[in-house]
C-alpha cells in the first residue's frame, strides 16, 4: 500500500539585500520590536538577527547601539559661573532631543536614552 505526505506550500524564500535592510529598518519604528516585525513579514526572530550579525559583518548596517563621546562643556552665559554642569543635549536617532544635567551619572544617562526612545 502506497501512502503520500502532503507537505504543502513550501516555505523557503529568498530575500534580496534590499529586503532584508528594510525589515532589518522595520525593528524600532514606532516601538516596533523584533517580535512584532519578524510576525509582519511572516519570519523567525532568529531570521532577524542572523541577518544583522551579517549585514554587520560585511559593513552594510551601521551600528545603531549608543555610543558616549568625550565632550567638553562651556557655560551657555560667558558670564555665568563656570563651576555648574550646565546641560547636556542628546540627539537620539528617532530625531527626539534628550537634555540633562552634565553631571549626570551614566546610569541615569543610559536609562534616560532608552525611555526617551521608547516613548
Amino acid at each position: 500500500m502506497r501512502q503520500e505526505i502532503l507537505t504543502g506550500v513550501e516555505r523557503r524564500r529568498r530575500w534580496s539585500l534590499e529586503q532584508k535592510q528594510e525589515i532589518l529598518a522595520a525593528v524600532g519604528v514606532d516601538g516596533a520590536t523584533v517580535a512584532d516585525v519578524a510576525r509582519r513579514y511572516d519570519i523567525t526572530r532568529q531570521h532577524i538577527y542572523q541577518w544583522r550579525r551579517e549585514l554587520r559583518q560585511k559593513g552594510l548596517l551601521a551600528d545603531s547601539r549608543p555610543q558616549f563621546l568625550a565632550v567638553d562643556l562651556a557655560p551657555e552665559d560667558p558670564g555665568a559661573d563656570a563651576g555648574g554642569a550646565g546641560l547636556v543635549e542628546i540627539g537620539l536617532c528617532n530625531g527626539r532631543r534628550l537634555r540633562l544635567a552634565g553631571d549626570a551619572p551614566e546610569a541615569v544617562v543610559r536609562r534616560m536614552i532608552r525611555l526617551t526612545e521608547a516613548a
